[in-house]
C-alpha cells in the first residue's frame, strides 16, 4: 500500500530525492527549458507538496500547483529509484487528480520532457487520460518540453494501485 502525506519540501528526509529528481530531470534539457522546482518553489503558498511512502520508506514525491481559474498543474512527480514498478507513480497521480477534483479544478496541466528519459512518465500520464495540450503557465514553447492536459469534468481518476 502506498501512503501519501502532505509534507514539507524543505524537510531533511526529502532532500536527497528532490536533489536526484532535479538533477535527473535537468540532464537532458538545455538550461532555458528546465522547469523543475526546488524546495523553495515547492514551498510556495500556491503549491501543495506530498511524499509517498511504501513499507516505511520514502517512495516518491509530487506536487500540485494552483494556477487559478479552476486549473492546476502537476509538478515534480518522482518515484524513488528503489521503488520503481510498484505503483507509486500511479498512486501519486491519482492522489493529485483526486485532490484537484475535490478542490473544484476543472482542468489539470503538466509539463514534461521529450527525451527518452521521460518516456515512462509520458506513458503514465497518457494512461491516466492526459493528452497533448497547449503551452501554458508562461512556459516557453520548445522541442524539449511536452505540454499535456486533462479535463477533470466527467473523467474518472486513474486507479491508485
Amino acid at each position: 500500500m502506498i501512503e501519501l502525506r502532505e509534507d514539507d519540501p524543505r524537510a531533511p528526509h526529502v532532500a536527497a530525492l528532490l536533489a536526484f529528481h532535479r538533477k535527473d530531470a535537468q540532464a537532458d534539457s538545455p538550461p532555458e527549458f528546465r522547469h523543475s522546482l526546488d524546495a523553495d518553489g515547492l514551498s510556495a503558498a500556491c503549491v501543495t507538496f506530498w511524499t509517498a511512502w511504501h513499507d516505511g520508506a520514502l517512495a516518491g514525491l509530487c506536487a500540485l500547483k494552483d494556477l487559478g481559474e479552476g486549473a492546476g498543474e502537476v509538478k515534480s512527480m518522482r518515484t524513488a529509484p528503489g521503488q520503481l514498478r510498484r505503483g507509486v507513480g500511479r498512486a501519486m497521480l491519482a492522489h493529485v487528480m483526486e485532490t484537484a477534483r475535490a478542490r473544484g479544478y476543472r482542468r489539470l496541466y503538466l509539463e514534461t520532457g521529450t527525451s527518452s528519459a521521460f518516456a515512462a512518465a509520458s506513458r503514465l500520464y497518457e494512461a491516466a487520460g492526459f493528452v497533448d495540450g497547449p503551452v501554458f503557465g508562461g512556459y516557453p514553447p520548445s522541442p524539449h518540453n511536452r505540454f499535456m492536459t486533462i479535463s477533470l469534468e466527467g473523467s474518472p481518476c486513474p486507479p491508485s494501485s
